[in-house]
């Protein structure tokens, strides 16, 4: 059992980029400590786990086995390239009716941005103004440490957690810069091309002890020299990308197609979105970052290798379409070309008509309790056991990630359980007495 420590006072959660995932999240912890609203879609709030035998009957609330913050103590923060305040930011986005954003409306107003780190050659697509100004990104990562401690003294926070809401960034690899902290801190002073915002963002964040999640394919905090960083100041991380529409259901509907051994000869993908995510996305360099992220899923789950007759010949084509229209509400289409027995073809059509901010905003809420409970237990570095609200999750020691969600949510109870002395629960349904 770890030895947890109390979730005494406030905790803050700040968010790099207010827009419809971080505004939709903000709103929504208020709205429901009015009683004018439920949590569902977050474990932390809503989900039950499971303690020793089946015939035992004990199914407590994940909030009742493990001391997790009150939403009644939680205050918000961030950063945005645009000046306006989370009302406003919220309303532009339009993704929360306006009769439930009146009833909420001075909360959301009090919170105001923070100059935020931009760089419009990372995103070329955005062009704010409300902008941090350094002569390298060391001095900017300074001003970010800051604007945490400015933060947590004035809001009188006990302690603090960040999680990455901004946009894809374009498409960077990994290299000599990030892998290890001596060169990646001398890549932030001599301003080194590959190191991008939000990497700029996580540093901050690890440096200053705060736990960080990263909900973009961004590589962020996915690098050698911040997992260095992040034991070195004791400090869970977990990333990469928040998996909402799409990735959520292929990661529902491949590892029941795997357990019955079905053949799968391609996976046909598209979406269509609006909203500032669909227009980053609609610019090829950072589609890649993002395509990138969408296409490791279905290897990982099927294992082509190991089941070359029936996914070695596996098609898979992933498309984002920018479609102003349709706002926040996202599309998301899929073919699935099957075989069965004797290998005769079938097919799966899937037409997910979601709300991507409203998928995204319990992961925001859940990841931001979850690494602050990792942290009172002295938990370090990357957290494996949230990959469950990840598209490309950030494994340990350099091993591939686990994306079938049934294994990581057994991942995840199992990680609680041992975080509240609890007996692990292994399945193997053998003795029930």
């Amino acid at each position: 059992m770890k030895k947890l420590k109390k979730t005494q006072g406030k905790l803050g959660i700040l968010l790099p980029g207010l827009g419809a995932v971080a505004t939709t999240t903000i709103a929504g912890t208020i709205a429901i400590n009015k009683g004018l609203a439920l949590p569902i879609g977050s474990l932390t709030q809503m989900g039950r786990i499971r303690l020793g035998k089946r015939t035992e009957k004990k199914q407590p609330f994940i909030h009742e086995l493990v001391p997790l913050q009150p939403l009644k103590q939680i205050v918000f923060g961030g950063w945005d390239l645009y000046e306006d305040n989370v009302y406003e930011s919220a309303v532009h986005a339009q993704v929360l009716e306006m009769d439930l954003l009146r009833k909420i409306r001075k909360p959301l107003e009090n919170i105001k941005p923070m100059k935020a780190v931009f760089d419009h050659n990372y995103v070329k697509r955005l062009n704010g103004h409300f902008i941090k100004e350094g002569k390298n990104k060391m001095e900017l990562a300074e001003a970010l440490m800051d604007d945490i401690n400015n933060f947590k003294t004035e809001n009188q926070c006990d302690r603090i957690v960040m999680v990455w809401c901004g946009s894809t960034e374009i498409y960077i690899q990994e290299s000599e810069v990030h892998r290890s902290l001596e060169s990646l801190e001398n890549g932030l002073r001599n301003n080194h091309p590959d190191i991008p915002p939000s990497m700029i963002y996580a540093y901050a964040a690890i440096k200053s002890g705060v736990p960080y999640a990263n909900g973009a394919p961004n590589l962020s905090c996915d690098i050698p020299a911040l997992v260095e960083l992040a034991k070195k100041t004791n400090t869970p991380i977990a990333g990469k990308d928040f998996k909402t529409g799409q990735t959520l259901m292929k990661t529902i509907i491949a590892p029941g197609l795997k357990s019955r051994a079905l053949g799968v000869e391609g996976w046909f993908s598209t979406n269509i979105l609006g909203n500032r995510d669909g227009e980053v996305l609609d610019d090829p360099e950072n589609f890649k970052t993002k395509e990138v992220s969408k296409l490791g899923v279905l290897e990982q789950i099927f294992e082509p290798g190991l089941y070359p007759e029936l996914y070695g010949n596996l098609y898979h084509k992933v498309r984002i379409n920018y479609y102003p229209p349709r706002g926040d509400n996202k599309e998301g289409w899929d073919n699935i070309d099957i075989r069965g027995w004797l290998n005769y073809p079938m097919q799966i059509k899937v037409d997910f008509l979601c709300r991507d901010s409203i998928l995204a905003a319990p992961i925001v809420l859940d990841l931001a309790l979850f690494l602050d409970l990792a942290k009172r237990a002295g938990m370090s570095g990357v957290q494996e056991w949230l990959s469950f609200y990840l598209k490309s999750p950030q494994p340990l020691n350099n091993v591939p990630p686990i994306h079938d969600i049934f294994k990581q949510l057994h991942k995840l109870e199992n990680t609680l359980r041992y975080i509240a002395g609890e007996e692990l629960i292994t399945l193997l349904g053998q003795d029930y007495e």
